[in-house]
């Protein structure tokens, strides 16, 4: 006898609910509300019995809508990605500038919502949100329009997305300790840099590192700066001869 087919559980991969009442909740009320918990207190602050109280409703209420956690953060992770711009692929600039304008709205997305990439993984099937698959249709384009096949356009705009999430969720973590300290970036960093100079002594480079930047950002510059040249490195090295 065959084995029973698995099937994997998804807010996708299911047919919505029917409600045969008149709800006094909507998915869009709930999504935007888990949101709004997500960016003011993280990831570690949602669960069902707290967005239910944050709606006037029990947590039993919102089951009707999602059927676990995991069903919503699939949901808000896909309305999260909605606020990515990706340019037409016929963008005036061309390819190159379109890619770097998806890549900084995506880091532009995560910075705002510093929770997200805590939940990508978890969130296995989000990319067959509404959301994602548009924009991942839409770059999959761009990249075509820079001369690759699909499937090469296909590599690319993984290697794009791996590069902005990998710094995105170091800036994300920075952000995150900041909040949390209850200080300022300058505050931070003042109490911090006299331990960062004395672990250096022993390290010619990292010394003369910590000496040409006593003040200011830790990394010794912004962390824009710092992404937009890695993003400009790695664009030169997915551009088409």
């Amino acid at each position: 006898m065959p084995a029973k087919e698995q099937v994997i559980q998804s807010v996708w991969t299911r047919p919505r609910r029917v409600r045969r009442e008149q709800p006094s909740l909507s998915q869009e009320q709930i999504v935007a509300e888990a949101i709004r918990l997500l960016d003011a207190d993280g990831i570690e602050a949602l669960s069902m019995r707290r967005l239910g109280a944050r709606l006037n409703a029990g947590a039993t209420s919102l089951y009707s809508y999602v059927a676990n956690k995991d069903e919503l953060i699939e949901l808000v992770v896909d309305e999260v990605y909605g606020e990515m711009e990706v340019p037409d692929a016929d963008d005036p600039e061309g390819w190159r500038s379109a890619a770097a304008r998806s890549a900084q709205s995506l880091r532009a997305t995560i910075l705002r919502h510093p929770w997200l990439v805590s939940v990508l993984g978890r969130a296995g099937f989000s990319s067959l949100g509404p959301n994602m698959m548009r924009n991942t249709d839409r770059m999959l384009a761009v990249f075509e329009a820079g001369g690759y096949d699909l499937d090469e356009a296909d590599h690319a705009m993984k290697a794009l997305l791996a590069y902005v999430v990998g710094m995105g969720t170091s800036e994300a973590a920075w952000l995150t300790a900041l909040a949390r300290s209850g200080k300022s970036q300058e505050e931070w960093v003042e109490g911090l840099w006299p331990a960062v100079e004395a672990a250096a002594q022993p390290y010619p480079r990292l010394r003369a590192w910590c000496a040409s930047r006593r003040t200011g950002d830790p990394m010794g510059s912004s962390s824009t700066d710092i992404f937009s040249y890695g993003l400009d490195r790695l664009l030169d090295g997915l551009g088409k001869a």
